[in-house]
This record gives structure tokens, sequence and C-alpha cells, in this order.
């Protein structure tokens, strides 16, 4: 996706979601997505098994001499 297409995706957008955006918000805005799509892709790359897939369920572990409530 070219960064033309980024902003004028965050220009079309901005309106439907009740956002104001000047011409200088909605770049950095569309800059910050950019950014976001080259990590996403990066990402994207990684070769992962069906096992490397991230659990279902989070649970975060308690702090260490907290008590656990059942």
């Amino acid at each position: 996706m070219k960064e033309q297409h980024i902003l004028a995706y965050v220009q079309a957008a901005a309106p439907t979601l009740g956002l104001e955006l000047d011409a200088q918000r909605a770049a950095a805005v569309a800059q910050h997505f950019g950014r976001t799509l080259a990590m996403a892709r990066l990402l994207e790359q990684a070769p992962l098994a069906p096992e490397l897939e991230p659990a279902e369920i989070y649970r975060a572990a308690p702090f260490p001499g907290a008590q656990e409530s059942a």
C-alpha cells in the first residue's frame, strides 16, 4: 500500500468516525498507519507452526507474594 493510499483512507475514514482532522493531523495518522503496516508485514513473514500459536486464554500470574484467590 502506498503512502497516498493510506492518507486517502485516513481522510475518508475520519469523517465516518466523527473525527475532524486537519491536513497535518491526517498526515501524522497516515504515517503511523504506514509504520504499523510495515511491522505487520514483518510479523506475517515469520514462519509459525500451528503449535506456536498464542494460547486462547490469557491468565496473568499473580504478583510474587500475593495470595491467589480461587
